[in-house]
């Protein structure tokens, strides 16, 4: 009798966001793999297969069970793998995971738990009350809550939402009237700001203890046994730190210059926090919080962090979108031991609010040795807002060098040399 043919499993699954570099970096490496889009219906008027770089596409109400599970029915004997991008893609995935049992995925209860800053919080308090600092749930504007808060938690204190990346809305407040004042804004913008990045939760606000302190970011990746691998640490100078009246990640640069001790222990905190977490199958990014010999946990994304698969390349030559499916799938992740040079992103917001005149610089700085490439977000015209009131940056700006003293020169000829107005 002959058997039935097995179905060839070729199929990578991208939730919302599909990077076409990610994209090409899969076809490259892994051939015959087929490229599954499965995108939120409200973007079905505009997608296409060319636009989003994939082989199928499915647009899928991901509020209703029955709806991913008739989406994702064509597919099942072919996936091999499913990731997914950013917090939408995060949340969305979290849905999805019941719907592919046989597939190596995170669970959908430790990606709510990593969509979700204040449930966060909590399974990090239960885990290790040392890496988390003190945090409350705001539940409104009114005088009494504020009272609450602001007892419990004391000044300096973050009120930032519980879903949002980017810095969207996160407000550092020294005393009484900047709390009063910055929370109605947040509750103000709340609504809208989720609207407008297609969230799926419900908006909440939490507040926590603010860390003073060197501020890091590091991506890992998490077998589906939780076995973890760790990319170099990213070091972050935010838009406090350089002048701004905002809460954004200026400069992102990587490796850190830190000794080897001070490193292993970052990565034993994030470890930590990735198992406090319950995450697997995942590559997690995770903010630390360097406060004199001791590391501290901002927060852990169940996702690729912001600029890592450019700023990894240029510096350490790792293919981090390759190796977020890699450990999927599962196969270990590709990690050189040595990093050839250095890099950074930095990003540009204007000092005041209002309508942009002008961005003065940027040719110049295309002269630069340490110069690789700009991504344009804004034009002459547009209106600048501060990444606290749900704005974002007017450009990003990627560099590297050989020579980590070389660039810091360039990091300060490129602060010399721009200039953003606005009316």
């Amino acid at each position: 009798m002959q058997k039935p043919r097995k179905a060839k499993k070729n199929i990578i699954a991208f939730v919302e966001l599909a990077p076409a570099q990610a994209i090409e970096t899969v076809r490259k490496n892994l051939p015959g793999t087929k490229i599954l889009a499965l995108r939120d219906v409200k973007h079905q008027a505009k997608d296409t297969l060319e636009s989003l770089h994939a082989d199928f596409v499915e647009h899928i109400d991901f509020t209703k069970a029955h709806k991913i599970a008739t989406a994702l029915l064509p597919y099942h004997d072919q996936l091999r793998a499913i990731t997914a991008r950013g917090e939408a893609g995060a949340s969305r995935l979290s849905e999805v995971v019941p719907h592919v049992p046989y597939l190596r995925t995170p669970t959908s209860d430790s990606l709510r738990w990593a969509t979700d800053k204040y449930e966060m919080r909590k399974r990090f308090r239960l885990f290790d009350p040392k890496i988390t600092p003190k945090f409350t749930r705001v539940k409104n504007s009114t005088k009494e809550e504020s009272d609450r808060v602001i007892n419990k938690i004391g000044f300096p204190l973050i009120i930032k939402p519980g879903n949002l990346e980017e810095s969207k809305l996160v407000t550092k407040c020294y005393f009484r009237e900047e709390y009063d004042k910055a929370i109605v804004n947040i509750f103000k913008r709340l609504k809208v700001e989720y609207a407008k990045l297609n969230r799926l939760q419900a908006p909440t606000v939490i507040a926590e203890q603010y860390m003073e302190g060197e501020m890091y970011t590091i991506d890992s990746y998490v077998d589906s046994r939780g076995k973890v691998w760790h990319c170099p640490l990213v070091k972050i100078k935010t838009g406090k730190d350089v002048g701004y009246d905002d809460f954004f990640n200026y400069i992102q640069m990587t490796p850190s210059g830190l000794k080897m001790e001070t490193v292993y222990n970052a990565r034993e905190v994030a470890e930590t926090a990735i198992h406090a977490l319950g995450l697997r199958s995942v590559t997690a990014h995770i903010e630390l919080m360097k406060i004199d010999n001791e590391w501290k946990v901002i927060e852990v994304g169940p996702r690729v962090g912001g600029f890592r698969p450019l700023l990894y390349e240029l510096s350490c030559g790792i293919d981090h979108s390759l190796n977020d499916v890699l450990v999927r799938i599962p196969k270990t992740p590709v990690i050189p031991k040595k990093c050839q040079g250095h890099a950074c992103a930095m990003k540009f917001f204007s000092k005041k609010e209002g309508v942009l005149t002008s961005i003065l610089g940027l040719k110049k700085i295309q002269s630069l040795d340490s110069y690789h490439s700009v991504a344009i977000n804004k034009k002459v015209g547009d209106r600048a807002v501060f990444a606290k009131n749900g704005g974002k940056s007017v450009f990003n700006l990627f560099m590297y060098n050989v020579d980590r003293a070389k660039l810091l020169a360039d990091i300060r000829r490129v602060e010399k040399l721009i200039e953003i107005k606005v009316k």
